[in-house]
């Protein structure tokens, strides 16, 4: 009896799809030269105040996720306006989260699931997210995500200002690798168990050199070598039995990296942990992290808020175009009225503290 072959490889894959490489998406949308320009000097803003040049704070401010393109537009040119009015004492980024990591099960962001129905169509998503970021930076808002997948910055990535590593994958040296090589500076973010430890150390690998196996925007498979980013830092979004955006938790984390001869560059995350899940309570972690700047905490560089046009979230339904505009398919974000409320007056709050030094009014 003859034997049957038995395959030695993929055998777990019923499909494999091609890709358009980095280049073709980009030649698709591509980007201006007065745009790439303008894009420089966002990205120079942002390392300045990471780096403790530029006294001002950094703000990351928009939507948990971005699915709807035309509501993103909406909240972006609401959120330029409010940008220029409050310039002098916060550098605003917005974000344009597009893709999210899961425990389980859930919706894994607008560039793998555009369509929210589990098809994958990951090269339209591709082509959204890169068409979106275009359209808001010509709006004159610099832009920023997580990035997860080590593939998808290629496509993406000189459209960026500013990124981040989230909790889950803070640990990955796959990411710690990827973010020595980003051209914007990368915040990583602390373990959902709170522990300091991983993050610290990620922000540490990230600023040496690396090597590691990725493509190029031919869609070649290359080695990669990078020079290290010397504008990684730190985020903290709390943990699991509490948040650690309180003076003595920020104090704790700049003695650590103080330690390891780091520059301690510290953004707080108003939502997550930080907010215990009640994106109503992202005021009072903003409260906090603005007094202690006025009380002296340099460490502080900035803050960031879970925002969109209308506050809450809803669940994904089976017809997308039954969803309410302008409302998380994620995390509970606050509404637009409440994120400019905050913001203006924060700002008015560090404005007050500068010309006087004294106690001021409270959000």
């Amino acid at each position: 009896m003859e034997k049957q072959s038995i395959p030695a490889q993929d055998v777990r894959i019923n499909q494999i799809i091609s890709l358009k490489s980095p280049s073709q998406i980009s030649e698709m949308y591509p980007v201006s030269s007065t745009l790439i320009d303008s894009i420089r000097s966002y990205r120079q803003s942002v390392n300045d105040i990471i780096q403790g040049r530029d006294s001002r704070m950094l703000a990351i401010v928009g939507p948990c996720s971005i699915n709807n393109p035309d509501s993103a537009i909406e909240y972006a040119a609401k959120l330029q306006k409010l940008a220029k009015s409050v310039e002098d004492e916060f550098f605003v980024v917005m974000r344009t989260y597009f893709e999210k990591p899961r425990t389980i099960f859930g919706w894994k962001g607008l560039i793998l699931d555009p369509d929210m129905d589990g098809s994958y169509n990951i090269e339209k998503g591709l082509c959204v997210a890169r068409k979106l970021l275009i359209d808001i930076s010509s709006l004159g808002l610099p832009v920023g995500c997580e990035f997860l997948d080590p593939i998808v910055p290629q496509y993406i990535d000189e459209l960026m200002s500013w990124a981040s590593i989230g909790a889950r994958t803070t640990e990955s040296q796959t990411h710690r690798n990827l973010a020595s090589g980003l051209s914007v500076a990368v915040g990583f973010k602390n373990s959902t168990s709170g522990d300091l430890t991983n993050a610290i150390n990620a922000v540490k690998t990230a600023a040496n050199p690396a090597s590691f196996i990725g493509i190029n925007k031919q869609g070649d498979t290359v080695v990669l070598r990078t020079t290290g980013n010397d504008c990684s830092h730190l985020i903290l979004r709390g943990g699991d039995q509490s948040p650690n955006y309180y003076e003595d938790d920020v104090e704790l984390a700049r003695t650590k990296m103080e330690a390891l001869q780091m520059n301690p560059a510290i953004i707080v995350d108003c939502s997550h942990a930080n907010s215990r899940k009640d994106f109503r309570r992202q005021k009072r972690v903003l409260r906090s992290v603005l007094d202690q700047r006025v009380w002296g905490e340099k460490s502080l560089r900035g803050f960031m808020l879970e925002s969109n046009l209308f506050e809450g979230n809803q669940k994904i339904c089976e017809d997308s175009n039954n969803l309410k505009y302008g409302v998380s398919v994620t995390d509970s974000c606050i509404g637009w009225e409440e994120t400019e409320r905050i913001i203006l007056h924060g700002a008015q709050l560090l404005r007050k503290a500068k010309q006087n030094g004294g106690v001021v009014d409270i959000l």
